[in-house]
């Protein structure tokens, strides 16, 4: 470790003095690999800037031999601003940026090794999409069962693991050799063209620093120190990037926590890391573990959840702060008493004088923002959606809604225009132009137009045929509306429309979360005695709405909740498919399982005050009511910081997790409403870690014997010989 000499006349003693032991250590190594494990709320910005600043102020280095990387300009610029202030002085020179921003300095003053002209132009993801598409068009394959949209996640995905298209080997491409080819077209056109994406940005680096080690070495001098923000997001080319810069003097010093790895969905990769000590030996490691944020019971709920993960190097949050009130765990009935007890709770807070800007509600899917939504606009309290679009707002909605409003109200040209095209059937600008030319003539709306153009030589050929399909279909949902339940028409509506058929070919990330948020809205439409009554209610949702406060709950998912605080937060929906979420076990296992329960850390450690934990015995889902048991994370919270409440309010010990009252449900069953496609089917279930499956017959503790009537993932539904039918967890059963 080195201590400058020139220390006494830093303009950061003073602020030195007020850093607790760790925080000052971690400022003052500044010689050799460093990593800093910083902890939720304690103090992580500020060891950076002053870090930055300490090393500045020694007079050792010019501003220009310092590389330090965050991952959004916005923090690029808070930090930068905040170490002038620090030093007394501008910091002109300092290679200060995100990993693209620092990328491109270097690309535009080395490309031309590479064949690139220094004017090259930056494509955004539009630019990338519509060029794929014309390279997919140019090779004959069909842009509808390989769109330009997955083909670019695939090649972003490669390009996020450094890998070059000749670096993409065959078991690597696996199922996706066309796509390679693709890849290999879309990087020579990008050349022809003197073009880059965001991705090829690092990758081209990676390019330079490998084959040109003159270049690797120009820059491997100049930056005598590097420092790295959230290490733990770092994907794989950024990990090589760092890496590369760093094997000359080995003064880096990353920053990150390893229990708030939360992103591996977008390429983050957090054996980055859990190994940097391999990377780097000797490195010195230095934990933060004093919070400044949360209570300690806060923090002894949060710490002890996260020691179930394996994937760890080991911390543990402290605080000198009072004890406060313990985490409650909160059981309700279902969804709709959970929400108005969260709603209630927030009026109560409100009351005793908490801040509604000092709230929020954080959920593990989109979708589950709409039932809070609904209960605190019928209580009038405000609240904004953090990082994405209210219910009603987003596209899907808006879609789906509009064929309800057709159907409901044939000359509604509003919802005509949004979804006569959607999903796509041929009906083109000119076909629309004539249509609007036409009704302006007659004085008519345009759905009416449409209709009678069907009849007229005006529209010719597969239009006009698509049209009369199109208000066939309009007309027949319309009196299917007369017959049978108007939820299950209303799913008949969006599976024959062919709009949910459109989100389940498509391939985008975003496009699970849209189908969850169409069940979601059957949910909502099931809630109302009519189509009509649940239309009229969304219009004054969207109109109140519109007010403006200063003071507003908010609402959002925890991964946008990632490094905000609150003194009050409510974390709903603690259940089994729903946190940890499905599609996680699915995909990626137990590492999957483990990155939701640093999800789950996550938001408890937002709450600086106060954490609520709540979960539904039975939730309303476009299926009907479902019986749901408590998630697994909520068994390993410690009772000592945490006080339990079962649905009936009473305070309990845990719940149980090997059986859970069950609730009966109806769920429609009629012929003459079977969709062409049973779309809304569900789409994601927990993968199974077992064996056992429909027909086994297994033995209980409690129990007894009895047979398995079903198997979703690791719930079972058993009928036992003496007990009759319990949902019960996998775990607790074995097979007799």
């Amino acid at each position: 470790m080195l201590v400058t000499s020139a220390m006494q006349r830093h303009p950061t003693n003073n602020i030195l003095d007020s850093l607790n032991p760790e925080q000052r250590l971690a400022v003052e190594t500044t010689e050799g690999p460093v990593l800093v494990l910083a902890g939720a709320g304690t103090g992580k910005t500020r060891v950076l800037t002053t870090r930055l600043g300490h090393i500045l102020a020694s007079g050792n280095v010019f501003p220009s031999q310092i590389l330090a990387v965050t991952f959004t300009n916005k923090a690029a610029n808070e930090m930068r601003e905040r170490v002038s202030q620090l030093v007394g002085r501008a910091t002109e020179g300092l290679w200060l940026g995100t990993f693209h921003s620092l990328s491109l300095r270097i690309v535009r003053r080395h490309g031309e090794r590479i064949g690139m002209r220094p004017d090259f132009t930056i494509l955004d993801s539009d630019d990338q999409q519509r060029l794929l598409k014309q390279i997919l068009q140019a090779q004959g394959i069909d842009d509808k069962k390989n769109p330009p949209r997955l083909a670019a996640s695939i090649i972003n995905r490669w390009k996020d693991r450094g890998l070059t298209p000749a670096k993409v080997t065959r078991a690597e491409a696996g199922s996706n050799s066309l796509m390679l080819e693709i890849y290999k077209e879309y990087q020579q056109r990008l050349l022809t063209l003197n073009a880059v994406d965001f991705g090829d940005l690092l990758l081209h680096c990676l390019t330079l620093f490998t084959e040109f080690p003159d270049v690797l070495e120009i820059y491997q001098h100049q930056f005598k120190y590097l420092m790295v923000d959230e290490y733990q997001d770092t994907n794989i080319a950024q990990y090589l990037w760092l890496r590369m810069l760093a094997m000359n003097n080995r003064n880096i010093c990353c920053v990150g926590d390893d229990d708030q790895s939360i992103y591996a969905w977008r390429g983050a990769e957090i054996g980055n890391i859990l190994r940097f000590e391999q990377d780097f030996p000797g490195a010195t490691v230095i934990r933060l573990e004093q919070n400044y944020r949360s209570t300690p019971d806060i923090l002894g709920a949060a710490s002890e959840l996260i020691q179930h993960n394996t994937g760890r190097l080991g911390k543990k949050l402290w605080t000198d702060h009072d004890s406060g009130e313990k985490v409650l765990v909160r059981g309700t009935w279902d969804s709709d008493e959970e929400a108005r007890f969260i709603g209630e709770e927030i009026e109560t807070r409100q009351r005793y004088g908490d801040s509604l800007s000092n709230m929020a509600i954080l959920v593990r899917a989109g979708f589950q923002t709409r039932e809070f939504e609904d209960r605190l606009l019928v209580l009038g309290v405000p609240y904004r959606v953090v990082g994405g679009l209210r219910f009603y707002e987003r596209q899907e909605i808006r879609d789906a809604m509009a064929y309800l409003r057709l159907v409901m109200q044939p000359d509604d040209g509003l919802a005509f225009e949004r979804i006569i095209n959607v999903p796509r059937r041929g009906i083109g600008q000119a076909t629309l132009q004539l249509i609007h030319k036409e009704a302006r003539a007659a004085g008519i709306s345009l759905s009416r137009t449409a209709f009678e153009l069907c009849d007229s030589d005006l529209i010719r050929g597969g239009v006009r045929t698509t049209l009369r399909e199109f208000f066939t279909n309009i007309d027949r949902w319309r009196r299917l509306l007369s017959e049978a339940d108007h939820a299950e028409v209303a799913k008949v509506i969006l599976d024959e429309s062919g709009y949910t058929e459109m989100w389940r070919q498509d391939k985008s990330a975003d496009a699970p979360g849209r189908l969850e948020n169409l069940k979601e809205l059957i949910s909502a439409i099931k809630e109302f005695d009519s189509l009509q009554g649940f239309l009229e209610h969304v219009s004054l949702v969207m109109d109140n709405t519109k007010q403006s406060h200063e003071q507003m709950v908010s609402i959002m998912t925890l991964h946008a909740a990632k490094g905000l605080e609150f003194d009050v937060v409510f974390l709903p929906g603690w259940e089994e498919g729903l946190f940890p979420h499905p599609r996680s076990l699915d995909e990626s296992g137990l590492e999957g399982l483990e990155e939701e329960r640093r999800l789950a850390y996550v938001g408890i450690t937002r709450a600086k005050k106060a954490a609520t934990i709540t979960y539904a015995l039975n939730r309303r889902s476009y299926q009907g009511w479902q019986h749901v048991v408590p998630s697994r994370f909520v068994k390993e919270l410690p009772d000592d910081h945490v006080t339990h409440v079962q649905a009936n309010g009473r305070e309990a010990a845990a719940p149980r997790f090997d059986a859970m009252p069950s609730r009966p449900t109806k769920l429609f069953n009629s012929a003459t409403l079977k969709p062409k496609r049973p779309i809304f089917e569900a789409e994601y279930s927990v993968a199974s870690k077992h064996s056992l499956q429909a027909g086994d017959r297994v033995f209980h503790q409690k129990f007894g014997y009895g047979i398995i009537q079903t198997a979703d993932g690791d719930q079972l539904e058993i009928k036992f010989e003496i007990s009759g039918n319990k949902t019960i967890m996998a775990d607790f059963v074995e097979k007799s």
